[in-house]
């Protein structure tokens, strides 16, 4: 077998290579403990520099395991996105192997390195630029790929679930318009993230829809992180003239808000107006309970769950990009602007 040629490459040929036979590689690929650790090895490096995968057999639909990655699992946000794909995978009997990368390139190849070696139905990749040299491996090995809420614009030819993000933007800052806010702060997320670009876009449409302003002193860059949303809070209320209400584009950024607030003396709601972005589970017990835009992050990963096991049947899929919609949610958080 030619050292490049993986695309028809077998259990006999890799037996071939290793000097071992079929039922020692057999072995090998499910994890039993009777191979001989040098044997193992020089058979796992040839699975690895071939490319082989185990393939499902035509006689079923679905084999063994569902691949969910992100770059951090530090998020109420990643768990309902985990708890969709879970959801769908169980309800098809499968399981669920979820990967936090931590955009290494070390953690990327480690993990690239297991799924060489195991069956996968496909991969779902949430919020993780698929760096090119990891595409190409995975188109190699016939992986199906779907994207949530990418990045940028995928290099991949591979279908994407998000969300309208730019008419939540938009609807958050009409509803502070409509409460009599004229002077609304706004606390971005990643710039390169292009969920955080249609916010930040939706935001100025409203503002400049309702004849307002856009004051560059009233956007302050966050992170989707509670600290930047605190420093930021802090910063726009220390203004000369700060804003009477805040709209920060997730909700761990206006609870950051909501501690800034309290360090300046003042009272959410009643002194400045403050509303979020995902509808995150925790807000609702907030207090005050939070006026926030909801994303659809489990139903986001249900689709992006049926999506990747429709690919793996070889299924057609109608539309490459899918985008849930988002949804006011009304609490108690904002309300019009104290005189002063």
């Amino acid at each position: 077998m030619a050292e490049n040629d993986t695309r028809k490459v077998t259990i006999a040929a890799i037996a071939d290579l290793a000097g071992v036979s079929v039922p020692t590689v057999s072995r090998v690929l499910n994890g039993r403990s009777d191979v001989a650790s040098q044997t193992r090895e020089r058979v796992e490096e040839l699975l690895t520099r071939h490319g082989y995968r185990r393939r499902p057999s035509a006689a079923r639909t679905s084999s063994g395991l569902l691949d969910l990655v992100f770059p951090d699992l530090d998020s109420p946000w990643a768990v309902e996105i985990i708890r969709g794909v879970e959801d769908v995978a169980h309800a098809a009997g499968i399981g669920t192997v979820v990967t936090a990368i931590h955009r290494r390139n070390s953690s990327a190849r480690q993990w690239l390195d297991s799924l060489r070696t195991r069956a996968t139905e496909g991969v779902i990749f949430v919020t993780s630029m698929v760096e090119p040299p990891l595409q190409a491996e995975l188109r190699r090995l016939n992986i199906p790929v779907v994207l949530v809420d990418a990045d940028g614009i995928p290099q991949q030819d591979a279908p994407t679930v998000g969300a309208t993000n730019w008419a939540g933007g938009l609807a958050a800052t009409e509803y502070l318009i409509r409460l009599g806010h004229r002077r609304i702060g706004f606390i971005t997320g990643l710039p390169q993230l292009m969920c955080s670009r249609a916010r930040m876009d939706g935001y100025r449409a409203a503002m400049e829809s309702a004849g307002l302003p856009i004051d560059d002193d009233l956007i302050h860059q966050g992170d989707f992180y509670h600290e930047s949303g605190f420093t930021g809070g802090t910063r726009l209320l220390r203004l000369p003239d700060p804003p009477t209400a805040i709209f920060a584009s997730c909700d761990q950024m206006a609870l950051g808000v909501y501690e800034a607030v309290r360090q300046q003396g003042l009272r959410v709601a009643d002194d400045v107006s403050v509303v979020g972005f995902d509808d995150l589970p925790e807000v609702r017990w907030s207090s005050p309970p939070m006026t926030t835009v909801r994303q659809p992050l489990a139903e986001m990963g249900m689709v992006a769950a049926r999506t990747v096991l429709r690919l793996a049947r070889g299924e057609h899929v109608e539309s490459p990009r899918v985008e849930l919609a988002t949804e006011l949610v009304v609490r108690d958080s904002a309300g019009p602007p104290r005189v002063r």
